[in-house]
C-alpha cells in the first residue's frame, strides 16, 4: 500500500539491495541489527515539504518529525539557501577561544527568546551532549564558590535525558538501557511531576536535601520518552519556587519541547518558571544539522569567571562546537518562525489534532489514553497480553499506508512538522485509527515484521 512517487527510478538499486548494502556496514542506533532487515526499514533518498521519498519512490508522510527535529518541513528553500550563503564564508572555525560571526549572531538572537536571565550559550552537537554540559556546569558553579558537597541531583520518575552517562543517571532508564546501571551515578528521584503527590515529594526531598544537591533537572510539560506523560505547568514552577528557596540550580531540558512543539517557543514559557540552565536541541536548526546549546543564566555564568587558566574556567567543549552550518541555518530557522507564524498554526493545528484524536481514536475499544500537549501526542493502546508489541504492528500499519510513524513501546507517538496543514492532520489520524483497527481486531499474536527498533525520542 506504500504510494508510488512520480521518480521511482529505474536508475537506482531496488530497496532489497540498498537494506543489504545498509547492513555491511552501518550500525543503527536502538536498533536490533540482526533483525533490522527482515523488519522492512525505509532507505529514505530524498524528500519534499512534509514527505521522505524512499530509494523506490514510494512517499511518507513524516509524522514524527524525522525523530522530532524537523519544524518547517525538509528541502526548505530558504534555510537550504542559508546553508549555501554559508558555505560561501567559512563552514567551521573552532570556538575554542576564538568566535565566529554567525555564532554570535544566533546567540543574539536567541537571547532575548529563551526564559533565561542574562542567558549565555554553550554550544554542543546534540541533546545528551548539552545535559552533560549542564550538569558539570551546576557541579562545577558550587565548586567555583568554595561549596562542597553539592554532588547530587534531584531527577523524576519517567525522565529522559540523553546516551551519555550522565544524561543516562539523571534520566529513569528503559529502552534496553539497563545494561549500563552499574555506569551510573545515584541521583535523587522524585515520581513524574503528573503523577498525584509528586510536588510535595520533591518539595520534600529539595528541603531535605538541598545543602548536597547541584540542581534539579526536568522535563517541562512533557516527558516524551515516557510516552508523552504530561507534567502541569503549575508543579513546573512549584518545583522552581522551592529550588529557590533553598538556593538549588534548576536545570530545564527542553530537547523535546523546545521550539515550537507545545505551542510556544519553549515549554518553561508557560509554566512561570525562569531556570538558571537551559538544554536546547532537536528542533533548533529545523532538522537541518546536529546543533545544541546549554544556556546559563548571568548568575551562573559569573561564577566561572576568573584569572586566565585559573581553576574557574570550564574545562569543557567539542570539537565542532558552535559549527557554522549550524548556526546559520538555526539563525534563518529562527527568523522564519516570525516571518510564517509558525507557532499560530501549531495552534490551530493542534486543537484540530486534538478533536480528530478524541473522535476517531479515543473511542476504539483497544485505546487505553491519548496524551497530548500541542503537537506532541501519544497514543497509548492496551493489548490484552504482554509481547503483543501492538505500537510496532500499528507503526508498521502506518508505514504501508504511506505515513511514517515511530512508536515508543505501546504508545504510538504523533509529532509532526509544525507546518503541517490541515489536510495532513486528518490523514494522519485517519491512517493511525485504520491500522489500530486493523492490528486490534487481527487475530492474536506477536508480529513477524515491523519498523525497526522501539527507539528514543
Amino acid at each position: 500500500m506504500r504510494r508510488l512517487g512520480p521518480l521511482a527510478s529505474a536508475d537506482v538499486a531496488d530497496s532489497g539491495s540498498w537494506i543489504e548494502r545498509d547492513v555491511a556496514c552501518v550500525w543503527h542506533g536502538f536498533t536490533q541489527m540482526g533483525a533490522y532487515a527482515d523488519n522492512r526499514p525505509v532507505i529514505v533518498e530524498r524528500a519534499e515539504g512534509r514527505e521522505l521519498i524512499d530509494v523506490d519512490g514510494n512517499r511518507y508522510l513524516d509524522a514524527i518529525s524525522s525523530l522530532w527535529v524537523t519544524t518547517l518541513g525538509h528541502r526548505v528553500p530558504e534555510l537550504d539557501q542559508a546553508v549555501r550563503d554559508q558555505l560561501d564564508r567559512v563552514a567551521h572555525s573552532t570556538m575554542l577561544g576564538n568566535g565566529n560571526r554567525v555564532v554570535i549572531e544566533l546567540a543574539e538572537a536567541l537571547a532575548p527568546r529563551v526564559p533565561v536571565d542574562g542567558a549565555r550559550f554553550l554550544f554542543a552537537s546534540d541533546g545528551a551532549a548539552a545535559v552533560e554540559q549542564a550538569l558539570k556546569i551546576a557541579f562545577q558553579f558550587w565548586t567555583n564558590q568554595g561549596v562542597a558537597g553539592r554532588t547530587k541531583y534531584l531527577a523524576f520518575g519517567g525522565a529522559y535525558h540523553g546516551d551519555s552517562i550522565g544524561s543516562l543517571s539523571v534520566g529513569d532508564g528503559g529502552f534496553g538501557t539497563d545494561v549500563f546501571d552499574p555506569l551510573r551515578f545515584p541521583v535523587l528521584r522524585a515520581p513524574s511531576l503528573g503523577e498525584p503527590g509528586a510536588v510535595e515529594a520533591a518539595t520534600d526531598l529539595i528541603a531535605a536535601h538541598a545543602s548536597e544537591l547541584a540542581a534539579v533537572v526536568l522535563e517541562p510539560l512533557v516527558q516524551g520518552a515516557a510516552g508523552m506523560a504530561l507534567v502541569p505547568p503549575e508543579a513546573v514552577a512549584a518545583v522552581a519556587e522551592a529550588a529557590a528557596a533553598r538556593d538549588v540550580l534548576v536545570i530545564h531540558d527542553e530537547v523535546a519541547t523546545g521550539f515550537g512543539r507545545t505551542g510556544t517557543l519553549f515549554a518553561t514559557e508557560q509554566c512561570g518558571a525562569r531556570p538558571d540552565l537551559m538544554v536546547l536541541g532537536k528542533g533548533i536548526t529545523g532538522g537541518y544539522l546536529p546543533l545544541s546549546a546549554t544556556v546559563a543564566s548571568e548568575r551562573v555564568w559569573r561564577a566561572f569567571l576568573g584569572p586566565d587558566l585559573s581553576e574557574r574556567t570550564f574545562y569543557h567543549g567539542h570539537s565542532y562546537s558552535g559549527n557554522a552550518l549550524a548556526a546559520a541555518v538555526a539563525l534563518r530557522h529562527l527568523e522564519l518562525f516570525d516571518e510564517w507564524h509558525v507557532l499560530a498554526n501549531v495552534k490551530a493545528r493542534a486543537e484540530q489534532l486534538g478533536h480528530r484524536l478524541a473522535g476517531s481514536v479515543a473511542p476504539l475499544a483497544r485505546v487505553g489514553a491519548i496524551r497530548r500537549c500541542g503537537l506532541m501526542a501519544g497514543i497509548e493502546l492496551a493489548p490484552p497480553t504482554d509481547g503483543l508489541r501492538w505500537g510496532r504492528r500499528v507503526s508498521a500499519a502506518c508505514v504501508e499506508r504511506g505515513v511514517l510513524i515511530r512508536p515508543l513501546g505501546d504508545v504510538v507517538v504523533i509529532m509532526p512538522p509544525l507546518t503541517i496543514t490541515g489536510e495532513e492532520i486528518d490523514r494522519i489520524v485517519d491512517v493511525i485509527a485504520e491500522a489500530i483497527i486493523e492490528v486490534t481486531t487481527t487475530e492474536v499474536a506477536a508480529p513477524t515484521t515491523a519498523p525497526s527498533g522501539q527507539g528514543e525520542p
